[in-house]
């Protein structure tokens, strides 16, 4: 029975409130589902005398599907389902922010067995030719030389170093690969090239995926409070609400994480992480150092200009693909999203107000995340099953999925979205478990006399 309950993801209610939700989850492999493996930070080895550190470091993300979920049979009795999914009609509003009257379960059960499955061969594809095109475009740019080709470069370029990023992120999911060693070893080799310190990371999108859609303990574009946005200097609201600064954030959140909280992704000893991962803090920064050294290296044989012109202003593109496409997964539709706080956070609803979106040409490039909302769900399936599980689930999800808007070959209608969100989505009230995006009068004023 135990094994029928997790392959079918008959799943258990999760707590709904993560006091330290660094705390790892029960995970369970999908290739083997009568397997189930436990993190030693799962078993609470810091506050156990017993060791319980396995012999093989797996070093995925344990976000897999929680075998704790928020129920929503019980809530979802005697009240009527005007949410028009599952063939029923609309007889009301739709609520963003209410109850979905599905579980996880069912989500689940509608997407292709095959969806699940890793082939490393296939992802190494991958690898190889994102390394094939990134050396191919650094020779063309470095041999015709010319302010013509120069930006042309610094786009495309920096499109590949957010490519080498997504397949990075894989492998910190465990989406790569079934074999740890090997998920370590690329998840390095790629984001150490692209100054992204891979475990450091790793460990706090873990939180992120586990508090997707929770106000306080959400770790990426997270919404801040009423309280904590009126205590933000001038200097901080304009670099955080003005374009382009958001988009240049990501290296200074590595350092110092986002207002009202504190640590360094390359700290070992930062609040970010339990004892037992600083080891791997440690060896991720010591590779991010080795890169640094690498590049110093190279200005001394190709002089600084040119290292700026083949690495540093495509690594700034990079940080700015990474900061649209992670804000914009979390902000900027229409309607406004809700977060949660309290008893009315779960995982399914937080992972329910994630966005997809549409990059025209460059879905394939980077590996279609814009897929993002099955991703939240379940982000152990590979990257190149999420389009036909996405479209297996709609049915299930029905309005509680908001279909991406068609891009043209490039997403300029991003930026659109970007700035107007930018305009009206700037803090959230202190009090209450469903809350909503608010507009400063005075911020908002002064961002249309710029």
């Amino acid at each position: 029975m135990a094994n029928w309950v997790l392959s079918e993801c008959g799943l258990r209610p999760l707590p709904r409130i993560y006091p330290k939700p660094r705390t790892g989850l029960t995970s369970f492999n999908t290739s083997n589902p009568s397997k189930i493996s436990l993190s030693h930070s799962d078993l609470g080895c810091s506050s156990f005398s017993l060791s319980c550190v396995p012999r093989d470091r797996n070093w995925a993300l344990k976000v897999s599907a929680p075998l704790k979920i928020q129920s929503v049979d019980k809530e979802g009795e005697g009240r009527e389902r005007i949410n028009g999914v599952n063939g029923v009609e609309d007889e009301g509003e739709f609520d963003p922010g209410s109850p979905p009257p599905f579980r996880l379960a069912d989500i689940r059960a509608a997407i292709p067995k095959h969806c699940w499955v890793k082939d490393p061969w296939r992802s190494m594809s991958y690898v190889v030719r994102d390394v094939v095109v990134v050396f191919a475009l650094a020779a063309v740019a470095a041999y015709f030389n010319n302010w013509v080709v120069w930006p042309l470069y610094w786009f495309a370029q920096g499109t590949m170093f957010w490519a080498f990023f997504v397949l990075g992120h894989d492998c910190g999911h465990g989406s790569f690969s079934n074999n740890p060693k090997l998920n370590s070893v690329v998840g390095h080799l790629l984001h150490s090239s692209i100054l992204v310190p891979y475990h450091g990371w790793r460990i706090s999108h873990r939180t992120h995926h586990q508090n997707h859609g929770h106000v306080e303990n959400d770790e990426s574009w997270h919404p801040l409070s009423e309280k904590i946005f009126k205590t933000l200097d001038n200097a901080t609201r304009m670099l955080r609400f003005t374009l382009p600064f958001p988009l240049l954030a990501y290296p200074f959140y590595l350092w110092g994480r986002s207002p009202g909280k504190s640590g360094s992704h390359f700290d070992p000893n930062s609040d970010l992480f339990v004892p037992n991962e600083r080891k791997d803090v440690i060896t991720s920064t010591v590779c991010w150092t080795a890169m640094v050294a690498l590049l110093v290296g190279l200005s001394f044989v190709m002089g600084p200009v040119q290292l700026l012109k083949l690495y540093g202003i495509p690594y700034w593109m990079f940080v700015m693909w990474l900061d649209l496409v992670t804000y914009l997964h979390h902000h900027g539709h229409e309607e406004k999203l809700p977060w949660y706080r309290g008893k009315e956070w779960n995982y399914l609803r937080g992972g329910l107000t994630t966005l997809d979106r549409d990059y025209g040409w460059l879905n394939n490039i980077h590996h279609d995340i814009g897929t993002h909302v099955i991703h939240h769900l379940f982000p152990q399936i590979p990257h190149y099953h999420l389009i036909e599980a996405t479209e297996a689930a709609k049915p299930v999800l029905g309005k509680y999925y908001r279909e991406p808007e068609k891009s043209a070959p490039l997403p300029i209608h991003l930026l659109g979205i970007l700035v107007k969100s930018m305009k009206r989505d700037h803090y959230v009230s202190d009090t209450g478990d469903v809350v909503y995006y608010q507009t400063d009068p005075q911020l908002s004023r002064s961002q249309k006399s710029e």
